[in-house]
């Protein structure tokens, strides 16, 4: 039976069905037989819904409208529609199939029905229908399942397919790896990059390391902030001992200068030049060349003065013929030497040597002049012997001249007193500039 729709305005609708209507009897069909509502087309060999509407008069009474449906009728109000359903298309009927469902006949044999190659499958656009015997089934593509009749796209990355990261996209995934890897061939491993060979920003030296390098100075260098620049350490600002003179930074190091006049001795220490011995002085045949500490000094060869005479290299004798000589030392020995600036007092710095000795004599030694300051003071060491000791701390450059006399008295050498003699050494003190 037919399903009818009905739009009514009013709140309540009455409604008549009458159903089952009893027709007047009619002769059989010679072929089949219709329900109630119903009779028998021939020319569709099918059973036809009969029109109550029009062939029943008066069938619905008072203000009640007729409407026919299958198998009867309806009386409803005339505000009242109704809205029909379509009639089912008539399907023809279809020729007898003796073999089984997917299969068709082929003489007296039965074949399997490509469905995919007619186009008789339900598989969706985006399915492939693979044909099957006696059916045909639908394939997802691939990175796809199936979940009823559609393609619901697989998530790989649940199943832990890539080592690093995974990123999953409609139908397949892709693999990333955290920064300082790359991708293996297998799309899915990632191993380390070697960053020092791929231009590694490191000024200079680079060490990699799994997933990241390090970037390393040279010595006399400090890695920067940055963590890839070198910067120059300033050796000489650290410490005032690197060198004894003066300390200069270079890139990557230091080294330590002297002043004029000195060498290096070893990185550090500063020594002084002998010009004398290496032939850099510049005095004259007549002269002779004093080394000092950081220079040299020419000094005459003949440095007696009257009334003394030379008698050897160094030293002065003043005859006793000479009247000007009874209140000098007999005899004057010239010496040099040199010392550095700032030494620790008090400093033994020179030994005075008795050379000849009278049986009987006794020696004292003492400082005959130069020392205006008292700089430097006599220890006594025994008869024959004195030490010239610096008594104050001295700077330089500077220059003393001290004659050290030895005063020798001799009791047996006179029947009427003591016999008193003295002799001198002209020692010339050169103070080095520095302390070293």
């Amino acid at each position: 039976m037919q399903s009818v729709c009905v739009l009514a305005l009013c709140v309540c609708v009455s409604m008549l069905l009458h159903s089952a209507i009893s027709q007047p009897p009619t002769e059989s069909d010679t072929y089949t037989e219709c329900t109630d509502g119903y009779h028998w087309d021939p020319q569709t060999e099918h059973c036809k819904d009969i029109n109550e509407c029009e062939t029943i008069p008066d069938a619905c009474k008072g203000e009640m409208k007729c409407f026919n449906h299958y198998g009867g009728y309806l009386c409803l109000p005339r505000s009242a529609s109704v809205i029909p359903a379509p009639e089912p298309p008539i399907t023809p009927t279809e020729p007898f199939n003796p073999c089984p469902l997917g299969y068709e006949p082929q003489g007296d044999s039965c074949v399997d029905v490509d469905e995919c190659e007619r186009d008789e499958h339900d598989c969706q656009p985006s399915q492939q229908c693979i044909n099957t015997l006696g059916a045909f089934t639908c394939q997802c593509p691939e990175g796809y399942r199936k979940v009823g009749t559609e393609c619901i796209d697989i998530d790989e990355c649940r199943y832990r397919y890539c080592q690093h990261r995974c990123v999953n996209v409609p139908g397949s995934f892709s693999c990333q790896c955290e920064p300082g890897f790359q991708l293996a061939g297998n799309n899915r491993s990632c191993i380390d990059v070697n960053e020092c060979d791929m231009g590694a920003p490191c000024s200079q030296k680079c060490y990699n390391t799994y997933g990241t390098f390090l970037c390393r100075c040279d010595q006399g260098y400090e890695l920067g902030p940055d963590g890839f620049a070198c910067n120059d350490i300033d050796e000489c600002s650290y410490s005032s001992y690197l060198c004894q003179y003066q300390c200069v930074n270079e890139p990557g190091k230091f080294s330590c200068q002297c002043p004029e006049g000195y060498q290096l001795l070893g990185t550090r220490l500063c020594q002084d030049v002998n010009e004398c011995e290496t032939g850099e002085h510049q005095c004259t045949e007549t002269q002779t060349c004093v080394n000092i500490h950081g220079r040299y000094q020419c000094v005459d060869t003949n440095r007696c003065q009257d009334p003394y005479v030379q008698v050897s290299e160094n030293r002065c004798v003043c005859p006793v013929t000479k009247p000007a000589c009874r209140d000098l030392p007999f005899s004057i020995v010239h010496r040099y030497m040199s010392i550095t600036s700032e030494r620790t007092v008090p400093s033994d710095i020179f030994q005075i040597q008795a050379t000849s000795v009278s049986p009987g004599a006794y020696n004292t030694f003492r400082i005959r002049s130069g020392d205006e300051n008292g700089d430097f003071y006599i220890r006594q060491i025994n008869n024959i012997s004195a030490m010239l000791v610096l008594a104050r701390a001295v700077s330089g450059p500077r220059e003393y001249t001290l004659d050290l006399e030895m005063v020798s008295v001799n009791p047996l050498l006179s029947y009427q007193g003591s016999y008193q003699s003295s002799s001198a050494l002209r020692l010339s003190i050169y103070v080095g500039p520095y302390t070293f």
